[in-house]
């Protein structure tokens, strides 16, 4: 090849590569500005709590993870109960694009579809909230959950996370001490629990957490269960009871659940999904963590502070609880074939999980009885 021959094809080359280059020079230009013109998705929710209970702030948690995970590209207002709809009525409200999602609970919807208080209400088979959450994503809880919903025509997509921990039987008068004695009470609770606490022979008022404790003081209840020391003591039933019953089979294994709009959902970015489900099982833990800390400091300013009474539920109290609630399962179910669908893989689960977790984990009573109890070894470490 002449010189002159090799010159004529460095410019020619020269002049495709600089010609390819800002082609693509512009497309990297052009590609922000397709984003940014399309800006961020801003979605509209709202809870099924109060703005000061710590439901409230759990909500407001997820949604902030959810909005720093994005970068902004996805930005998650939250609204407390109320602000668009009442609590009951957040499912239809997501569903029909009335709201965009929602934080609460399964049993919320239980007028809908008594199945969904299987997410939440009762004994759980022995499982605590957390176990209950792996029969979700791992035991086939999640398929039957999207069928159920499919099958009431609700338009949304649910994401259960957030265990909570046992829930106290309730805020009274006087203690409980035996099952005569809750009857006849009128007594606030939800889901399944109804069922159940109208087999104790309480007659059952089912109202949002906002709701309870003005009907305790004005007298339209006897006595009431919500959630935990942090959410009850600052809704003010210390100011109206100071009487509380811990431990209770009523709902032992509840989660909250994050609803969204499933026709806003589908539209979004797979990587936002991914992004949405990954901060989801965050959220999950930090909730966890967060009412470890929040409630036990709750559980003792109540005590000190407030000059409640806690006491354990009887035993006897509890069996009973246990032959209530299959009594209650065992009707819905020959009425219900989801509920007896939903009811027959959650069995399946629990007796493999809580069978491996009764021989594995080992007792922590024995532990803290040596560092906390009479001799409290932690005082001479």
């Amino acid at each position: 090849m002449t010189k002159s021959r090799n010159q004529t094809w460095e410019k020619t080359s020269r002049r495709k590569f600089l010609s390819g280059a800002a082609v693509a020079g512009a497309a990297m230009v052009a590609a922000p500005s397709v984003v940014k013109a399309q800006g961020p998705v801003n979605m509209r929710w709202q809870s099924t709590w109060p703005s000061k209970d710590i439901f409230h702030e759990f909500a407001l948690d997820f949604a902030k993870k959810i909005n720093d995970m994005t970068g902004g590209d996805l930005k998650i207002e939250v609204l407390p109960a109320g602000a668009v709809v009442p609590a009951f009525g957040l499912l239809d409200a997501v569903s029909q694009g009335t709201l965009d999602g929602g934080h609460g609970v399964l049993v919320y919807h239980y007028g809908k579809q008594t199945a969904l208080a299987l997410w939440g209400s009762g004994p759980g088979f022995a499982m605590d909230a957390n176990m209950l959450l792996a029969w979700h994503k791992y035991g086939g809880g999640k398929e039957l959950l999207a069928k159920l919903y499919d099958s009431i025509g609700a338009n949304v997509v649910s994401f259960p996370y957030g265990p909570m921990p046992t829930q106290p039987l309730g805020w009274f008068k006087n203690p409980i001490a035996k099952v005569e004695d809750i009857n006849g009470l009128k007594f606030r609770t939800v889901g399944i629990s109804i069922d159940v606490f109208t087999g104790l022979g309480a007659a059952v008022n089912a109202l949002p957490g906002g709701e309870i404790v003005s009907a305790l003081d004005r007298g339209l209840l006897d006595a009431a269960e919500f959630n935990n020391a942090s959410s009850d003591r600052v809704l003010g039933f210390p100011d109206v009871s100071k009487i509380c019953m811990l431990q209770s089979y009523h709902q032992n294994a509840e989660q909250f659940e994050i609803l969204f709009n499933k026709t806003k959902y589908d539209a979004l970015p797979d990587q936002m999904k991914a992004i949405i489900g990954n901060a989801t099982e965050a959220a999950s833990q930090d909730m966890h963590w967060k009412a470890i800390d929040r409630y036990s400091k709750d559980y003792r300013e109540m005590q000190t502070a407030d000059k409640v009474k806690f006491y354990k539920t009887p035993d006897v109290i509890l069996k009973k609880q246990l032959e209530v609630y299959d009594e209650v399962v065992k009707k819905k179910a020959g009425e219900n074939p989801l509920f007896k669908e939903i009811l027959v893989s959650q069995i399946a689960f629990a007796e493999r999980a809580t069978r491996w977790e009764q021989d594995t984990v080992v007792s922590r009573r024995m532990a803290f009885d040596h560092y906390f109890g009479e001799n409290a070894a932690a005082k001479k470490i």
